[in-house]
């Protein structure tokens, strides 16, 4: 085992530094500053396409936690121009906020102001400010916590509302995209501020932050994770009303290890111990949306009974952290081979060997998706994460 450990703590290094120079060589606007906003199946670039604020947040994010890995100035140096155009065109100063999405010369496009967009400029700036002492990537981190606190936290009922309009009224559209329920609250938008808490906390020591972290821990416990099957509540309205919607295997087991490490971030004893459980549990219904090649399924829709067809890239990648947490919990082997299957699934399947980065997913009949190689919504996050996280716990 210990062999099979090192084997695969190589290949991720390898892995991660492949994923790193994609993002590199082939995703650096030189025309109009920061990040191409598309590249698409054919890896044809779209110079045009407009720029997401979560892509950069989570570029910003991946390159300043590889940099604790590589210690290569490269990859400090690229986080640093994730973080300058960040501040510079996502950034709402007026206001107080983050706008959704810039056109591709980096004029405001989308203004609104998406929760979960905040939640990751959070994450990016705080893993930022733990590489670079860069005062005034805390100082954005800090002030974006505030106005989540200040306008989405919920004083009547717990939780958070999902979106805003740029000046922070009301908004009728509240999806992330076109897939999701229009809900003002989502285990989504929920698990991924908490995420950005907790990475805030690690370098702003803020006891109030802390107690926050805490009753966000505790009301996800309470709404989103249903015990009785072990899978994630999805959307409710702002009463906690439930909209049944699909099992998101993908969003479980990355639930199942993210949570637990917010908890042993916030140093709860009970907190702590729940959440260890619940990572087991989660990781045990999640073999429902195994396939007998090792890759795992996207999601299965409550409504008709039928499994979505289609392994995406992002799912394996959280399947990985997952279940090697539950391995480390539980010393059962049983999970580690699920690691292992799902690594073999993912080279073979998942990785673009030719061209580089991991292509969207493929189809059941092992077809490739002809999905974005590069976009508002694929980036390095997932997959760059999943080999940092391995990488430090082999």
């Amino acid at each position: 085992m210990q062999t099979d450990l090192k084997n695969l703590k190589t290949e991720l290094e390898l892995e991660l530094q492949s994923i790193l120079s994609y993002w590199i060589e082939k995703t650096i606007d030189t025309k109009n500053g920061g990040y191409i906003g598309q590249i698409d199946y054919n890896n044809i670039t779209n110079y045009e396409a407009e720029k997401g604020s979560v892509l950069n947040a989570r570029l910003l994010w991946t390159f300043s936690a590889a940099y604790k890995i590589s210690k290569n100035k490269e990859h400090l140096d690229t986080a640093k121009r994730a973080f300058e155009y960040f501040s510079e065109h996502f950034y709402d100063s007026e206001f107080g906020g983050v706008f959704w999405s810039v056109h591709y010369d980096g004029t405001p496009k989308d203004t609104k102001n998406q929760i979960y967009a905040l939640a990751f400029a959070i994450y990016g700036l705080s893993e930022y400010y733990s590489v670079s002492k860069d005062e005034e990537a805390l100082k954005m981190a800090i002030a974006l916590y505030q106005k989540i606190q200040e306008h989405s936290y919920d004083t009547k009922n717990g939780g958070y509302l999902e979106a805003f309009t740029r000046e922070w009224q009301p908004i009728a559209d509240l999806r992330l995209s076109e897939k999701d329920a229009n809900e003002k609250k989502t285990m989504n938008t929920h698990l991924h501020i908490v995420e950005g808490y907790a990475s805030l906390y690690t370098v702003w020591k803020d006891e109030s932050l802390r107690k926050v972290i805490v009753e966000l821990l505790e009301t996800i416990e309470k709404y989103f994770i249903n015990t009785e099957t072990g899978h994630l509540n999805l959307f409710f309205d702002e009463n906690w009303v439930e909209k049944k919607d699909v099992i998101s295997y993908g969003h479980d087991i990355e639930a199942a290890w993210l949570l637990l490490q917010c908890a042993e971030i916030s140093e709860d004893p009970k907190l702590i111990v729940n959440y260890k459980k619940h990572a087991i549990q989660i990781a045990d219904v999640t073999r429902e949306g195994l396939d007998s090649d090792g890759g795992l399924w996207y999601e299965y829709n409550l409504e008709t009974f039928e499994l979505i067809p289609e392994k995406h890239w992002w799912p394996q990648a959280e399947l990985m952290i997952g279940y090697f947490t539950a391995w480390q919990l539980s010393g059962k082997q049983e999970y580690l081979d699920i690691v292992f299957k799902n690594w073999d699934f993912t080279k073979k399947h998942i990785i673009d060997k030719e061209n580089g980065e991991w292509f969207w997913g493929i189809n059941s009949d092992y077809s490739t998706m002809k999905k974005d190689k590069a976009g508002f919504w694929k980036c390095p996050y997932h997959n760059g994460r999943a080999c940092i996280e391995l990488i430090h716990r082999i």
